[in-house]
Order: C-alpha cells, then structure tokens, then sequence
C-alpha cells in the first residue's frame, strides 16, 4: 500500500504531475491526468497505461482493489492529503483518485489499418467538454476511431478527458492531422467523408432513405460556434444537414454527432 502520506504541493512527484494540467507539458512527458475510479480502472485494462497512482486514504480504503490493481500493475501509488488532492484535481469535488497516464493516441495509418466502417473526425472543435462528449458518443455508436485534427481541442485536457467517461480509453484516437491531409487518407482506406453542417444540401434522411450511410462513413463535425468552413467542406464528398422539423434554430454539436452516428450504426447493421 501507498507509505508515507505526502501533504505538500511542492513535493517533487506533485508538482510533476501538476504540470500535467498543460498542454505543453502534456505533449513533452507524453502523460495526463484522468481522475476518479471509472477513469483509473480503464486505464488499467491498458498494459502500461497507468503510470502513477494518488489516492487520498478514504479513497484508498474505498476503493482498495483499485489500488490493489495498480499496484499489481507496477505503478507507484502516493498517499496524499485532502489538500495536495485538491490543487492536483481539476473539480470542484475530487473523487480522491488521481492517476497519471500514459498517452493512448495511435497513428492514422494504425487506426486505418484495421478498415473501420465508422470514423469520427472533430475539425475546429475547440470546446473539451464537447469534445469529449462526441468522443463518449462516437464509443456508443460504435465508431472504429476517432480522429482530432490540427485545429482541435487537446483531447488529453481534463475536462475532455472527464466528459469522454472512459472512452477515451476504449476507441483508437488519433490526435493533430491536418484535414488536407487527412481526407485522401479516409477516402483511400475507402469511406465515404460527410461533413455535418446546418448549410448541407442534402438532408440526413436522404441518406438512410438512398444508402448512403450502409457505406463505410467518416462523419465530420465542426466548430460549436460557426460550425465547418469553406475549405474543409470544399474537399468532403457531400455535406448534410440534420433536419429540423420543430422551431428551434440549430441542435448543439453534441447532440447533432449523435444523430448522426447513430444514423450510421443503424444503417451499416441494417
């Protein structure tokens, strides 16, 4: 079990972990921080996912088979005060376990490799609790893998990391291609690219109703705000809206990737 109980901030192993709240400092260790047991346990279906362990000594006590699997694992596990818990979370009501993981992220050629018939691609997504909800819902619907571009959210943020509820850890994700780049990519391993935007010219239900989604799709969703431009939708296949059939103006991005993928998951099983 964790020895000595660490109640400083400026411990050496505390303010490494600290820093992981950074994107930089992400992106040099090649680590981030997933908070609470749900996250803890699915990093440890990951041989060498979790690094390290912090544990307050109720969470410890609480959740003793998680510690116990850590420990198994190989990864240290730092007993720390209620106080050194709270700087190292990033809520407001820490759930007493910490963990410091390795990054998940695999190449697109990786995640293409295995001939996924559903991808997800978030371009200019910039909000991380978006992000990680699509990134939830992509996982649901059975997406083969989820890809963030240049121009996205950090998908190891923490709040990204919180929102994905462990789907972060369970989908091939792959983190900053360029989209120029990456649609002869999708295009050559043979899925048909669809941008989600309210501008579409063809509508969802066209799609269910001519087939369009039984094919192998990359659905591709856009900035919350001002949804995709000019020059990712000039390079998709075709751009499709969901339709509205009440009065409201628009569905959140959220909800719109929803609609869509489930679309596709109905339909490639249909």
């Amino acid at each position: 079990m964790a020895g000595r109980e660490l109640t400083s901030i400026r411990s050496p192993r505390v303010k490494a972990a600290r820093r992981l709240a950074k994107r930089a400092f992400r992106r040099r260790e090649r680590r981030f921080l997933a908070e609470g047991p749900q996250a803890v346990r699915e990093a440890l279906e990951i041989p060498g996912g979790l690094a390290e362990l912090f544990t307050t000594a109720e969470a410890e006590t609480r959740h003793a088979d998680l510690v116990a699997a850590a420990e198994r694992a190989g990864a240290p596990v730092l007993r720390v005060s209620g106080e050194v818990m709270a700087e190292l979370a990033q809520t407001v009501t820490p759930q007493g376990l910490l963990a410091v993981c390795e990054f998940v992220d695999v190449s697109l050629e990786t995640s293409l490799a295995a001939s996924p018939r559903l991808v997800t691609v978030l371009a200019h997504v910039r909000d991380p609790g978006n992000a990680g909800t699509v990134l939830r819902t992509a996982d649901a619907a059975g997406s083969g893998s989820v890809v963030f571009t240049d121009a996205s959210v950090d998908p190891y943020n923490g709040k990204c990391v919180r929102a994905s509820a462990g789907s972060l850890f369970h989908l091939p994700v792959v983190v900053g291609p360029r989209f120029d780049a990456l649609i002869p990519e999708l295009s050559k391993a043979g899925l048909t690219v669809l941008a989600a935007d309210g501008a579409g010219t063809r509508t969802l239900d066209s799609c269910v109703d001519d087939g369009t989604l039984a094919r192998p799709t990359a659905w591709v969703f856009g900035n919350e705000a001002w949804g995709l431009p000019d020059e990712i939708l000039r390079h998709v296949d075709e751009v499709v809206r969901v339709p509205i059939y009440g009065r409201a103006e628009s569905l959140n991005l959220a909800t719109a990737a929803a609609v869509c993928l489930y679309a596709s998951a109905r339909a490639q099983r249909g």
